[in-house]
């Protein structure tokens, strides 16, 4: 038995556990994926409200230490489980960057598709406001061509000239606009990007249901 093979995984389709299937599948290493019951309102139910009291997903579990939020996530299974092409090294002069990239996602990009998911998607209709929703594509509009110049211009990846755990950060949002039918009037640069990220079989594997 490898040495993480105490790695589970709580997870959903099209949720945030995609991030660490894919790091997961991207490093090679041998995890157990536990499918969680996505029941509005009481996501895996009583069991899983154990191991993440706000029925979030993902958690990790890594024999008897458990880890939540996705980002963080990624930081413990580079970290932990390295070394990884994944994992930018301090010494490396792309090193600013890829920290920029690997909490840009959630930290300033995340709010604005929050809010237009919510708005155009997950709320029932009544409790949608289109007003939110306009702002918050426009939000999503001014980030998408962030990424494309200060990430991505004279670029394949974010940081470091490779893939690395930012390109998956801000992937999954991406997908979430792609979900939403959002991602269609992106930059070039981020259609190109898209297009990049999704041919890597690691994606495939995180991304199936």
């Amino acid at each position: 038995m490898s040495h993480d093979a105490n790695l589970i995984l709580f997870h959903a389709p099209m949720t945030r556990s995609i991030r660490a299937r894919w790091a997961m599948e991207e490093m090679g290493l041998d995890y157990r994926l536990e499918r969680v019951a996505f029941d509005r309102g009481n996501v895996g139910g009583d069991e899983y409200r154990k191991i993440h009291p706000l029925q979030k997903i993902p958690a990790l579990k890594d024999g008897d230490t458990v880890i939540l939020e996705s980002v963080a996530i990624l930081e413990y299974l580079i970290n932990r489980y390295g070394p990884t092409p994944l994992r930018v090294d301090p010494s490396e002069s792309g090193y600013p960057r890829y920290l920029e990239w690997l909490h840009y996602a959630e930290g300033s990009l995340g709010m604005p598709v929050n809010l237009l998911l919510a708005h155009t998607t997950l709320l029932p209709e009544a409790q949608r406001n289109e007003g939110i929703a306009r702002w918050a594509k426009k939000e999503v509009e001014k980030h998408l061509q962030l990424i494309a110049t200060r990430g991505l211009e004279g670029r394949d990846w974010l940081a470091a000239d490779r893939f690395t755990a930012a390109d998956i950060s801000v992937g999954y949002l991406l997908y979430l606009l792609k979900i939403i039918r959002q991602l269609k009037d992106a930059p070039p640069a981020i259609q190109a990007y898209w297009e990049r990220l999704t041919a890597l079989e690691s994606w495939q594997k995180a991304s199936a249901e």
